[in-house]
């Protein structure tokens, strides 16, 4: 099987899943497709004969994730792409004081093909020029030009995955043509810069500049260089970071010929082009970028693939001065409600159902910055939860940067999600922090349809697990009578009509407190309608509080009084309006005094559940740890 199958291909936008990053590709490709100028190189016979309106562009993730529009799989030769990563050998089997004897790192100022060496040392002023590239691929190891050609190709076939091959019309069309590189070869021989036999040298050279390739396999190139030296399909360590610096750093400067200086300051990216028409682009840390596009400008470059890296660099901020970390470490964890549910208590009902059909609400915890490569990953895996899900929460409680990129992209993904099966639901975005920005964004991109945003991720798997239950016909927020109520199970109808003798019906209105911490526990209350929170003060945060559980219709609150007759531990108070029953302790022992079932049913009853409460508790934090 070709190692290239093994990369994981786009998500589909088909059936609402998320493909902000496609989706970019597919519009950024439709514009830029419009863009007319130049011409396919004509200097080398067989690249004049290319289809001027092929055009394909690859991104490829740092973990082998591979986006991909148009031509991208069309075969075209490499040419000078090929210089960094021989620059990246050489380095790797000579080490940088060995090389830098041969090809220094300063820009030249001149054509990539001049005839022109640094006077001071008489070596090539950079390996991205013709001189310099030649005098690295003398580099190559093996005794014969057999063996070299073996190396090289072996060198390309583990950098794109899969096994590379000479095309053999361009080479010859190379070999034929190419008498300004054979005199830039025989001066390097006078000046000692190269020691074999120059047509020998030069055969490699051309063979490298003939490799066969696409630009999915070129963007996984760039996203080996972007991964520290370690290619993301096979994680074979094919470079040392140290030498991977320093092809960067020479990409950065001298890869896009008389053009580099804009190229660095414009776009940032450290890049190298070939006049086959692609441009290969790694942004460390995040992505590899292909663009293949053969018509070229004047100075070698191909107009269309810089004019998607502007596009790209500007919409994205992936110039290399933008200060990023790496993406592996965005995604925290993520659950599913059948497994840990909310802080809010529920009936036998609810809680059967949820285990049930939990499964169709799944959180997605987040941490660290966003920013594109981060949150390509971010959105990668709301598509693969999306897949089986009815409602995702993403919680930003531990993210604590949201960049324009970041941003934007989550805002194609809402616009996505609106039309799909699959409700999207944001928590714990700080409106007055470092995320203030997404909030601007989600709010610009709510047109047309309710996005959720709670306080924290708890209330939002709440409000996501009220929808499901109500979708099945729970009676989630309905009024309860006594005899619906758990704790009053097994209760015969005169033993319920004794207990509703002493029963106080109250009713509170949104923010009341019903409980407070401290306050004598002589009632405990039977929720008839509405919710209520139970919250405790943070001693290190004064002022501040904490929700620990929520609690809706059919449930009990203030349950502890029956068995001893302290204060009250936490405040309670009403979300909404509420309709609840208070039974007073002393009213209750006095009637179980001459009916003593009430108090053995009812004290049952409050063991088991509390006992069920304990039980899921610890299911939770198993699945949490």
């Amino acid at each position: 099987m070709n190692k290239l199958d093994l990369i994981r291909g786009a998500p589909n936008a088909d059936g609402g899943a998320l493909a902000p990053i496609q989706d970019y590709l597919n519009e950024i490709h439709a514009r830029v497709s419009k863009i007319e100028g130049g011409a396919p190189a004509d200097y080398i016979p067989e690249l004049g004969k290319v289809d001027p309106t092929l055009f394909g562009i690859a991104i490829a993730t740092v973990d082998g994730q591979l986006y991909t529009v148009g031509d991208a799989r069309v075969p075209f030769t490499i040419q000078s792409v090929s210089k960094p990563f021989m620059y990246g050998y050489a380095l790797q089997h000579h080490g940088r004081p060995r090389v830098l004897q041969k090809v220094g790192v300063e820009p030249t100022g001149e054509a990539f093909n001049s005839i022109v060496l640094d006077e001071a040392a008489n070596r090539p002023f950079n390996p991205m020029v013709n001189a310099g590239a030649i005098a690295v691929a003398e580099m190559m190891q093996g005794d014969t030009l057999k063996q070299r050609t073996n190396n090289m190709l072996e060198l390309f076939s583990s950098l794109a995955a899969r096994k590379i091959d000479i095309d053999e019309a361009v080479y010859k069309s190379e070999l034929a043509t190419g008498h300004r590189n054979r005199a830039i070869a025989y001066m390097m021989l006078n000046t000692a810069m190269i020691e074999h036999d120059p047509e020998e040298v030069l055969e490699l050279y051309f063979r490298q500049c003939a490799l066969s390739v696409t630009a999915c396999d070129l963007a996984v190139m760039a996203a080996t260089l972007a991964n520290d030296g370690t290619n993301p399909v096979t994680d074979h360590k094919i470079f040392d970071t140290q030498y991977v610096r320093d092809v960067l750093t020479v990409m950065n400067s001298c890869g896009m010929y008389d053009y580099a200086g804009e190229w660095a300051y414009e776009v940032g990216m450290p890049a190298k082009s070939g006049v086959s028409g692609c441009i290969i682009a790694a942004i460390p840390g995040q992505i590899g970028i292909c663009v293949y596009a053969p018509p070229i400008d004047s100075q070698g470059n191909s107009v269309r693939g810089i004019a998607v890296c502007q596009d790209m660099s500007r919409e994205f901020q992936l110039h290399s001065f933008y200060n990023h970390t790496n993406v592996r470490s965005v995604l925290r964890r993520d659950y599913r409600a059948d497994l840990v549910r909310s802080n809010r208590l529920r009936t036998l009902e609810e809680r059967t159902l949820l285990a049930e059909e939990g499964r169709k609400i799944a959180v997605l915890e987040a941490q660290g910055a966003l920013f594109f490569g981060s949150t390509e990953q971010l959105l990668r895996k709301l598509t693969e939860l999306a897949e089986n899900s009815k409602y995702i929460v993403v919680d930003f409680k531990r993210v604590h940067h949201a960049d324009n990129a970041a941003c934007k992209l989550i805002g194609r993904a809402v616009r996505a999600m609106a039309n799909s099966g699959t409700e999207l639901v944001f928590a714990s975005i700080d409106t007055e922090g470092s995320l203030d920005r997404l909030t601007r964004v989600l709010s610009e991109t709510a047109e047309g349809h309710a996005l959720r945003q709670f306080r924290d991720a708890d209330a939002a798997l709440e409000w996501c697990e009220d929808q499901l239950l109500a979708g099945k016909g729970s009676s989630v927020g309905t009024k309860f009578s006594l005899n619906q109520i758990n704790l009053f199970d097994g209760l015969t109808v005169e033993e319920c009509r004794l207990v509703e003798g002493i029963v106080r019906p109250l009713v509170f209105d949104k923010g009341d407190v019903i409980m407070r911490e401290g306050d004598p526990a002589k009632l405990f209350f039977v929720l008839a309608r509405g919710t209520v929170s139970v919250e405790i003060k943070l001693h290190d945060k004064p002022g501040r509080h904490k929700r620990v559980a929520s609690i809706g219709p059919g449930l009990t609150f203030g349950e502890m009084a029956l068995l001893d007759g302290g204060t009250r531990s936490a405040d309670v108070i009403a979300n909404e309006k509420v309709i609840c029953y208070g039974l007073g302790v002393e009213e209750l022992h006095e009637l179980a005094a001459e009916h003593p079932n009430v108090m053995i049913t009812i004290l049952g009853n409050l063991t088991r559940e509390f006992s069920e409460r304990l039980r899921h508790a610890n299911e939770e934090i198993s699945v949490l740890e």
